[in-house]
């Protein structure tokens, strides 16, 4: 059904009935001369949105770790007569080591926040996430994506400074600084899809965009225990401080060494920049002020890509937000051990991520498989294998070492969908990718804001079955997502991506 809304991405629009196999551009690119990928441009490009995403996920992730030392502890835990507070059994030498953790420097305030009021706050980041989306992705493709790429992480770093001082003005205060935090980093995803529309060639936007998206879950994995052993030595304010810090000194590096396309870049090789721009020809580049929206609501390869990644991000986030509670609430972990252990999944997430773009474009440049078969092959691993792995998670019980076990895995082999559906916006339409990811994006990110308040309303009592119900409801939504996406999803260009400009594309893939 989803394929009679497209043509082959190999093919000009009118042959329906070409392979799929034969990837973009494909004579063109052979007659090119490939530039070396090591330090090159493109890869010193994706580099830096690699850490630029690390920046961003640490500005994104900093609150989770730092709620357990901010808040007052006596008024968040169960009643200690209550047997659902024994369930799991707090070690002496866990308790001795706790108490020490999180106590906080002389000074530093704590607060009475309960659970629910905790799942607000860190839901309140997403709230302001939705609105950029859209404008964030359609700006970046008509005036390019470094600015906004640059400015949203730079806006969120300065935000971030101000954190104490809205934690101690108030929840409100707190709750309205971070859903401005979120309102500024939202077009930073959409602003990378648009530069990769210029800078990624066919045969290598898998590795770019992987290595250059990796970033997220290395910068969960390195913000999670820095920010435990911030809050231990420093206090927690200076957790916000750091990652701010390191935001505005990113957001400079940024805007020095990076250009919107390749044929603005002062260092590129001459060899490069036409191998760059040959490649990826007629298909990428600036879509100008007219957007094809009506047929892009009617797109059912884009719904399919919008309804599949919010399925993936609500278990996502649910752990990005609450694994840290889960840890301290459940498994009764120290703020150290809580830090470090919660940053696990995030290792595996990083390392598959990179494999797996590297993994698709081999397949592609060797034409064992084409660009729909290897979307879904990667979506279905990296959704329904995870699935089943948060179930065992819920029935890991008092546990720890099997909890972890099981959480690392999924998280590790959830990113193979990194290399599925979650570029699957570059695939479809190429010089829309920005505002596409913005769409997309924008109602990924509703997990975003319901997940926390679930959890908050699902593991109230801090038992192990509210908390199994928290990893079976995320794992029966991501089943979800990988059944719609096996049925609808697709690879290939949409007509009303390529109709603006018909006659051009077809004189170019005559030569």
């Amino acid at each position: 059904m989803a394929q009679n809304y497209g043509c082959s991405i190999n093919s000009p629009a009118e042959d329906q009935e070409s392979e799929e196999n034969s990837p973009l551009l494909q004579k063109q690119a052979e007659q090119l001369s490939v530039p070396p990928k090591c330090c090159s441009v493109r890869c010193n490009l994706a580099i830096m949105m690699f850490f630029g995403f690390a920046v961003v996920y640490g500005l994104r992730v900093n609150l989770s770790v730092a709620m357990v030392a901010m808040v007052n502890g006596t008024s968040t835990q169960p009643d200690s007569n209550d047997s659902k507070a024994k369930e799991c059994p707090v070690s002496s030498d866990t308790l001795n080591s706790s108490s020490q953790i999180l106590d906080q420097p002389d000074g530093v305030p704590r607060y009475p926040w309960d659970s629910e009021m905790q799942g607000m706050l860190l839901g309140a980041f997403f709230f302001g996430y939705l609105f950029t989306q859209v404008p964030g992705g359609y700006l970046s493709g008509r005036f390019g994506g470094s600015i906004f790429l640059g400015g949203g992480v730079l806006c969120t770093a300065v935000l971030t400074l101000l954190t104490p001082l809205a934690a101690q003005l108030g929840a409100r205060w707190l709750f309205a600084l971070r859903a401005l935090e979120g309102f500024g980093e939202g077009v930073t995803f959409p602003a990378m899809m648009a530069m990769w529309a210029c800078w990624a060639p066919p045969f290598e936007r898998a590795r770019l965009m992987t290595l250059s998206g990796a970033g997220c879950n290395f910068g969960a994995f390195v913000a999670f225990p820095l920010t435990g052993f911030i809050c231990h030595s420093l206090g927690w304010p200076a957790v916000f401080y750091c990652c701010g810090g390191a935001g505005c000194l990113w957001a400079v590096l940024w805007f020095v060494l990076v250009s919107d396309e390749p044929r603005t870049h002062p260092r590129i090789s001459d060899q490069e920049k036409e191998y760059i721009i040959n490649s990826i020809g007629s298909e990428g580049g600036s879509h100008g002020w007219s957007v094809p929206l009506l047929p892009m609501l009617l797109s059912v390869p884009l719904w399919t890509i919008i309804i599949t990644q919010m399925c993936s991000n609500w278990s996502y986030y649910t752990l990005l937000t609450s694994l840290p509670t889960y840890m301290d609430t459940v498994l009764h972990f120290d703020l150290r051990q809580n830090s470090f252990l919660s940053a696990l999944p995030y290792l595996g997430g990083w390392l598959s991520s990179v494999l797996s773009g590297v993994i698709a474009d081999s397949l592609l440049e060797r034409k064992l498989l084409g660009v729909t078969a290897v979307r879904k092959i990667f979506t279905v691993i990296g959704m329904l294998l995870p699935a089943g792995l948060l179930v065992a998670v819920g029935f890991s019980g008092c546990s720890g070492i099997l909890a972890v076990t099981f959480l690392t895995l999924s998280a590790t082999i959830g990113g193979a969908s990194s290399a599925g559906v979650f570029m699957n916006q570059i695939d479809i339409a190429p010089r829309y990718a920005g505002i596409l990811l913005g769409i997309t994006n924008t109602f990924g990110t509703i997990p975003g804001v319901l997940a926390p308040i679930a959890v908050g309303y699902l593991a109230k009592d801090h038992s192990l079955l509210g908390w199994r119900k928290v990893f079976c409801v995320s794992a029966g939504v991501s089943a979800l997502g990988a059944f719609l996406y096996t049925l609808f999803g697709t690879g290939k260009i949409q007509r009303w991506a390529v109709a603006d400009d018909r006659t051009e594309t077809g004189t170019e893939r005559e030569h």
